[in-house]
């Protein structure tokens, strides 16, 4: 047992040295988990298991999804889906207080139901929202800020990458995941929106927000007929999976199409058509290329801790340990925190879930709770410095505002989050009900 706790010490500490002289994540973790295979093995062993380990590792038809639900909002976004979402959310929520910034939550909400990207969510409503606040004369903490938060919906609200991923490695229901997501969704939405009224309401804060008049009830509802691509999609996607009439699979292909005939319908595209349609799908291949070459290091080093039995180790030493076992779920999500200002998502989930999924899953908690709350974490982590990827992508958006300045408007949504994230871990019921009553389940 010795040689074992030698090994992941050296493979572990290997990681974080390659990450830091600029190694891409996917090579630290197979590189990582190589060396310690050896070490408790020999290299013939490795060679051996290596033959097919890709294919074994990424040829699953779960996986097929990926994409699919990458290029539907590629196709989505080119469609001119999220310019559209915005102006209905304006009508709606423009003449509150902070109105445009809860305009562009909602449009990210909606815009994350047709795409699984947290990045392609900001990147979307950030062309279309933040000129429009900076015209109004909105605090550009404020308004940088609220669709950098509003872009971590993305991979809450299904149809989510990373909720399939999480799936994928833990080999629990593509689909309960995908449903468990909505609900959290909404509450996250509502926290958001609620906060940013808070923010503009405070006395003592210095936050500009420009006011507009309200629409009349009959402009508002007329401009739901904006909004029913993604409603379309919604049911397509979602729909049909709680239904139990489509496989998530079969879901993400039915969406993807009929994201597709949206674009060849869309006025604005069709003088770049043939342009839009290979960006969509050129960005769709690249981020399944990085997805899958994530998965493939993460399997490896995965499969060195299987071989060294450190998860069923920890999960042992902490299910006889004189600890409650709500206080070690805390104690696990904590981690995610500081790991999420160095990591993106993708990275946490495959270094951490080998360990911590046999933890939970030992102390008899439910996998899909789990797997919402850590993703709320990896949220957290997309608004937080130093890596914070969305605040980076708002500022390719919004070069007039400094990074410090979106860092300092994103930490309002990361106390937000927080927050959503408290109320998820003690009041499961909130994720839990609606797969467990799914139909066709």
């Amino acid at each position: 047992m010795d040689e074992f706790v030698v090994a992941t010490t050296v493979a572990v500490c290997l990681i974080f040295v390659l990450m830091a002289i600029g190694t891409p994540v996917f090579a630290a973790l197979g590189l990582a988990g190589v060396v310690g295979i050896v070490m408790i093995e020999d290299l013939a062993f490795v060679l051996n298991r290596l033959k097919a380990f890709s294919y074994h590792q990424s040829a699953s038809y779960l996986l097929t999804v990926i994409p699919l639900f990458i290029l539907m909002g590629a196709f989505a976004h080119h469609a001119g889906v999220g310019q559209r979402l915005f102006g209905v959310a304006r009508k709606w929520v423009g003449h509150r207080p902070g109105g445009l910034a809860m305009a562009s939550i909602l449009t990210c909400a909606g815009f994350a139901a047709t795409s699984g990207s947290s990045v392609a969510t900001a990147a979307t409503v950030g062309s279309v929202a933040i000129p429009e606040m900076r015209k109004a004369g909105y605090d550009p903490r404020l308004s940088a800020g609220a669709v950098a938060a509003g872009g971590v919906l993305g991979v809450l609200i299904p149809p989510s990458v990373l909720l399939i991923f999480y799936a994928a490695l833990t080999e629990v229901s593509a689909g309960k995941m995908l449903v468990a997501g909505v609900i959290p969704g909404i509450l996250s939405t509502l926290v958001f929106m609620a906060g940013i009224w808070v923010i503009c309401r405070g006395r003592g804060r210095s936050v500009r927000t420009g006011t507009e008049p309200a629409a009349s009830w009959g402009a508002r509802l007329a401009s739901l007929a904006d909004a029913w691509q993604v409603l379309l999609l919604f049911v397509v996607v979602l729909g049909g999976i709680y239904l139990g009439l489509v496989t998530p699979t079969e879901a993400g292909a039915v969406g993807a199409f009929a994201a597709f005939v949206m674009l060849l319908l869309a006025r604005q595209a069709r003088p770049q058509l043939k342009e839009k349609l290979l960006e969509s799908c050129r960005s769709s291949i690249t981020t399944t290329v990085m997805i899958l070459f994530t998965m493939i290091g993460a399997g490896i080093f995965s499969y060195f801790l299987s071989l060294a039995q450190i998860p069923q180790l920890i999960a042992a030493t902490v299910v006889e340990a004189d600890v409650p076992p709500l206080a070690v779920i805390f104690l696990l999500l904590a981690i995610y925190f500081p790991l999420g200002m160095f990591l993106d998502a993708f990275s946490m989930l495959v270094i951490t879930l080998p360990i911590m999924f046999p933890t939970v899953v030992s102390l008899g908690y439910d996998p899909i709770w789990f797997g919402i709350l850590a993703v709320k974490m990896c949220e957290i982590g997309l608004i937080t410095p130093p890596m914070g990827l969305n605040v980076y992508v708002i500022a390719g958006i919004d070069r007039s505002t400094p990074l410090t300045q979106i860092f300092r408007g994103a930490w309002w949504f990361v106390l937000m989050e927080i927050a959503t994230t408290l109320i998820l871990f003690f009041f499961p019921i909130i994720v839990t009900w609606l797969p467990d009553n799914m139909l066709g389940k």
